[in-house]
């Protein structure tokens, strides 16, 4: 029997990526807008929203500018409003947003905790609020919530970013379960390292970066087209049995 050729084609789909102008949320949008998906691209960065918006007009896709707080609850009903009056109900629904601040927990100041999991999680829960409406009642509904391997493990200095990450996953599962009989799947992703703007620092320092990729058994930094791939296939039709899960892509970091 010949292979089965798997064609990944989410034509007539609208996806709403936050964190969208940089990093990992640049590479989903272009990603999903290769495989048809119409783009809302969401970060309080018009300007380099803009500029992705041109990357992928240029290849052809359709992807439309969004400027919003996620955090704000007020910034996402309205978001929600804009979406739905210039493109359509939202199918695939990506949370990408996120900080993080490395300092020990003594260190932090309320401000900054807030600030870490307002963003890292209470934007997921305002997000999925504001958009599951559009995806029930249609079979078929996506959403990703961006978790980190620091949701599995952890490191000094990462104490809320660990804790809203893991929180996080606790919400897809449940999130996942409230959904399945609308046929909308909640999933996690869990990046490893990545050659993001998060991690120049050590990758710009020779030694710094030796140190780091000594540790890390495949060797290599993650590439973001990586996550555009997986994410691409979490949200096509082929990956409806997988929900309420966390998909790992760390180069092996958690297989130590």
């Amino acid at each position: 029997m010949p292979p089965v050729e798997l064609q990944t084609n989410l034509s007539g789909k609208i996806a709403v990526i936050s964190g969208a102008s940089k990093g990992l949320g640049r590479a989903m949008a272009l990603a999903l807008s290769r495989a048809g998906a119409t783009i809302a691209l969401v970060s309080r960065d018009s300007e380099k929203l803009g500029a992705v918006k041109r990357e992928i007009s240029e290849s052809g896709g359709k992807a439309d500018v969004f400027s919003a707080d996620v955090r704000n609850e007020a910034n996402v009903l309205e978001l929600e409003s804009l979406v739905a009056s210039r493109l359509g109900k939202t199918q695939i629904l990506i949370n990408n947003a996120g900080i993080n601040i490395r300092k020990n927990l003594i260190d932090y100041t309320l401000e900054e905790w807030t600030s870490v999991i307002d963003t890292n999680l209470t934007s997921a829960f305002l997000m999925c609020r504001a958009f599951v409406p559009h995806m029930r009642g249609t079979g078929y509904g996506r959403i990703l919530n961006m978790s980190s391997i620091m949701s599995h493990v952890s490191l000094p200095g990462r104490g809320p970013y660990s804790a809203s990450k893991a929180a996080l996953l606790g919400l897809v599962r449940a999130l996942a379960l409230e959904l399945a009989p609308d046929g909308i799947t909640v999933n996690g992703i869990s990046p490893g390292p990545f050659g993001t703007e998060m991690n120049l620092s050590i990758m710009q320092n020779p030694e710094l970066n030796a140190q780091f990729l000594a540790n890390l058994p495949v060797g290599r930094w993650g590439k973001v087209e990586e996550i555009g791939t997986l994410a691409t296939y979490l949200c096509s039709e082929h990956a409806g049995f997988i929900t309420g899960t966390d998909i790992v892509i760390d180069g092996g970091w958690l297989a130590k």
